[in-house]
C-alpha cells in the first residue's frame, strides 16, 4: 500500500489525524483558520481496523465517506487515546455511532451541503443518462459522430417522481417543474404549502412508483429507507 503522510508539526496544538485526503483536502485544511489550533497529519489511505495504527499520537481523527469506524476500528483509536471523530460530510452510518458512545468518543458531522449543488447535480446526472452524453463523449474522441443508440426523450411533459422531499428534493422538484414536467412527490412528512406553492402534488408510495417516468431519491440512510427499490417496489 504506497502511504502518503504530511505532517503539519506545531508545539501547543492539537493533534489531528486526516484520512484519505486529497491535494484539495490539504490546501483547504492548512488555510483554515482552525490550523492556528490545529496540528494536521494528512493520510492518503482511508481508516478502518486494519489502518487505525496510524492514529497514535492524535487526540482526533477526520474522515470521509469511504472511512470504515466499525466496532473494532473504534476499540483501537480508544486505545490510542482518539477523543473525537470529525466526519466531513453530512452522511454518518460508516460509523458504529452505539460503540463511539460505549468508548467516549464524540462524533461529529457537516450538517449540510450546498443544497443547490447536489440538486443541480442531480439534474445534470440525469440529462446525461437519458441524452447519452457520456456515450457520446466518448465516440467523438474516436471519430465516430453516429447517432445511433444515442436518442433521448423530452423531460418536458413527463412526470417526476421525488421520493424525500427535504432541501434537496425540494429544489430538484423546481427544477423540474422549470422544464415542464408534471412533479409528484413522496414524504412521510408532506410540506402542502410549498407543494400548492410550486404546483406539484404529494402521493402515495405506490402511486409516485407507477405514475412516474423519472423518479429521484433524496432520502437518508435508515432502516426503513434501506433497499426502497426491491423486488415489490421494482414490480
Amino acid at each position: 500500500m504506497d502511504i502518503l503522510v504530511m505532517n503539519i508539526k506545531h508545539p501547543n496544538k492539537i493533534p489531528v489525524a486526516v484520512y484519505d485526503t486529497k491535494p484539495y483536502d490539504r490546501q483547504y485544511f492548512k488555510n483554515a483558520q482552525a490550523s492556528d489550533s490545529m496540528e494536521w497529519t494528512f493520510f492518503d489511505f482511508r481508516l478502518s481496523k486494519q489502518t487505525a495504527g496510524t492514529v497514535a499520537g492524535h487526540s482526533v481523527v477526520c474522515i470521509f465517506v469511504n472511512d470504515r469506524v466499525d466496532k473494532e476500528c473504534l476499540e483501537l483509536l480508544h486505545e490510542n487515546g482518539v477523543k473525537h471523530i470529525a466526519l466531513r460530510c453530512a452522511g454518518f452510518n460508516n460509523v458504529d455511532l452505539d460503540s463511539a458512545k460505549d468508548f467516549g468518543i464524540q462524533v461529529t458531522r457537516v450538517p449540510a451541503y450546498s443544497p443547490h449543488a447536489v440538486a443541480e447535480h442531480t439534474v445534470a446526472l440525469l440529462l446525461t443518462l437519458n441524452r447519452h452524453i457520456h456515450r457520446a463523449h466518448y465516440r467523438v474522441r474516436e471519430q465516430n459522430f453516429s447517432l445511433n443508440g444515442l436518442i433521448g426523450f423530452d423531460v418536458f411533459g413527463k412526470t417526476v417522481g421525488i421520493v424525500g422531499t427535504g432541501k434537496i428534493g425540494k429544489l430538484v422538484a423546481q427544477i423540474f417543474r422549470g422544464f415542464g414536467a408534471t412533479v409528484l412527490a413522496f414524504d412521510p412528512y408532506p410540506q402542502h404549502e410549498w407543494a400548492r406553492e410550486h404546483s406539484l402534488q404529494y402521493v402515495g408510495q405506490d402511486e409516485l412508483l407507477s405514475q412516474s417516468d423519472i423518479i429521484s431519491l433524496h432520502m437518508p440512510l435508515t432502516h426503513d429507507t434501506l433497499h426502497f427499490f426491491n423486488s415489490t417496489t421494482f414490480s
